[in-house]
């Protein structure tokens, strides 16, 4: 302990300070390093998740003393990449995240027993609410969503019921389609009884009017919309089969489409003359018998006696008469053909495809076109994606030119040799990347900074010059040192102080006399000149 604290007195404060702050700058680093090895890797958990979400998961993320980080103001946050499964599924069985607002789970409570009808209601609004935003939610592009259902009451003694109405507050990423933006309209009005799509208005976060109801579309849309629909539809099937043969982003396709939104009603009678069916038949006869008396009407003749009389020999007039009325029917044929709006009147394709790229003996990539057969089938398989009617009127164009840019995409292969067996992912390279740089950056830091400090620090300095001491030696310790013929050892701290500055004078004399001569070496002209120039000087 003597020695040590000796050492240590030797040393100066200076010096005891730097030692100090090197060693507190030491072991800084390697925990650092150490900690930072040690800590897990982590992964997200959620995303995009509110206020209330993210409260009750880091409620149960601390319940469960399970490490968390927070990013982007709470919205997301990141748990250890070996737990995030199991974590994952806990909470689902738990119900978080809930996805803001309230569901049908607020009628899970079990003090609903004195509940009024009112509160009934109003909690059953809030559940639709809630579902219907947690649905719009999880359509892509979509951040958040806010939805208000209007559901009135049919008054008493009325005829006809109130329709309800609801209105949506969406917060996206980019923009919205028109089609996306339908079927939330639709999404909507299927979940409400009595909801049409044209009662549903939709506003984003920036106050944008995205769907207010005054489409006369049937659909919804627009005639533009739907011929741009139909034509992005048809576009990207056939650049998908192009693309599948001349490889991708090795083709061009652009495709226009002639529609007609005129509605018409034709409604046509057809009658067929060889094609009738008797509908009645009517049959009718008649017969009359009239006897002769000359013409004579006297009242002797119209006496029963009297008519008796003339039966023996009467003198009658018979007369038949026979009618058939038959009916039939034509047959008859009624035909009512509606064209609905929006029909393909013609199609036109446009298809520009590269040719093949080949490399020479040079390794330089050589252009070589397309032969007409190839080009031939490529504009086959389009006219068979798109339809083709040639009595339509449609048309397909495939040209082969050279593209501005070669092709430089590489497909990527798949990990082979020990990555492979060993099912490293992207992050698990980057994860042991970071600690191999870490390492290294510790082993720089160890030798390039912090050894050249300690030796430094600890390198002895030359003490300060005394003043020369007068006092002699004392008689005993001269005596032992030339009576053992050894090398004089002072006596007392004045002396060996007093040698050990000769010592260093020394030294410093012998290192500017090795210095002047290596000067001398090195520069013989400039040595000369001033040896010179000493010798002309007067003494």
């Amino acid at each position: 302990m003597q020695g040590l604290l000796a050492f240590l007195k030797g040393l100066g404060a200076s010096r005891l300070m730097a030692m100090v702050a090197v060693t507190a700058v030491l072991i800084g680093f390697f925990a650092f390093v150490i900690i930072r090895v040690t800590t897990p890797q982590m992964t997200t958990l959620f995303t995009d998740l509110s206020v209330e979400d993210s409260s009750g998961i880091i409620k149960d993320l601390e319940r469960q003393a399970i490490p968390y980080e927070l990013r982007n103001d709470g919205a997301v946050i990141m748990v250890p990449k070996d737990k995030v499964t199991r974590l994952r599924m806990k909470l689902a069985e738990a119900g978080l995240p809930k996805g803001g607002g309230v569901g049908y789970e607020i009628f899970d409570k079990s003090d609903a027993l004195g509940t009024t009808s009112f509160v009934q209601n109003i909690n059953r609004l809030r559940a639709l609410e809630g579902e219907l935003a947690r649905t719009i939610r999880a359509i892509d592009r979509i951040q958040d969503a806010r939805v208000h259902l209007v559901l009135p009451e049919r008054p008493l003694f009325s005829r006809e019921a109130p329709q309800p109405s609801a209105s949506i507050v969406l917060r996206v990423r980019g923009g919205l389609e028109p089609q996306q933006i339908r079927a939330i309209r639709h999404l909507v009005a299927s979940a409400v009884n009595g909801l049409k799509p044209q009662r549903v208005s939709i506003v984003d976060e920036a106050g944008q009017l995205l769907a207010d109801g005054s489409n006369t579309d049937a659909d919804g849309a627009t005639g533009d919309e739907r011929r741009a629909a139909f034509e992005k539809r048809m576009r990207n099937h056939v650049e998908a089969i192009v693309s599948s043969v001349v490889g991708s982003g090795r083709a061009r396709v652009e495709l226009s489409a002639d529609f007609d939104y005129n509605k018409i009603t034709q409604t046509s009678d057809k009658f067929d003359p060889e094609g009738r069916v008797l509908r009645s038949s009517q049959t009718r006869e008649e017969s009359s018998v009239t006897a002769e008396n000359n013409g004579q009407v006297t009242v002797n003749n119209e006496l029963p006696g009297n008519q008796q009389s003339d039966t023996a020999n009467p003198a009658r007039d018979q007369s038949k008469k026979s009618e058939e009325t038959n009916n039939y029917e034509i047959s008859r044929t009624t035909k009512t053909e509606v064209t609905e709006v929006g029909r393909v009147n013609r199609i036109s394709v446009a298809v520009l495809v590269d040719g093949t790229y080949t490399k020479d003996d040079k390794g330089q990539m050589v252009y070589a076109e397309r032969g007409k057969e190839q080009l031939d089938r490529i504009a086959t398989l389009v006219r068979s994606a798109i339809g083709f009617d040639q009595k339509r009127g449609d048309q397909v164009e495939v040209v082969n030119l050279k593209f501005a840019e070669p092709p430089s995409v590489v497909p990527l292969s798949e990990p082979a040799g020990w990555l492979g067996m060993m099912q490293l992912t992207k992050d698990d390279l980057m994860y042991v990347i970071e600690l191999a740089v870490m390492m290294l950056l510790g082993l720089v830091v160890t030798f390039m900074v912090i050894r050249p400090l300690v030796q430094r620090i600890l390198a002895s300095e030359p003490p300060p010059p005394s003043p020369p001491s007068a006092l002699p030696a004392p008689a005993d310790a001269t005596a032992q040192a030339g009576g053992s013929g050894q090398n004089l050892v002072p006596g007392n701290n004045a002396t060996a102080q007093l040698i050990d500055v000769a010592q260093v004078q020394g030294q410093v004399h012998a290192q500017s006399v090795h210095r002047v001569g290596e000067l001398a070496e090195r520069n013989p002209a400039e040595t000369a000149s001033i040896i010179r120039q000493w010798l002309t000087e007067p003494a």
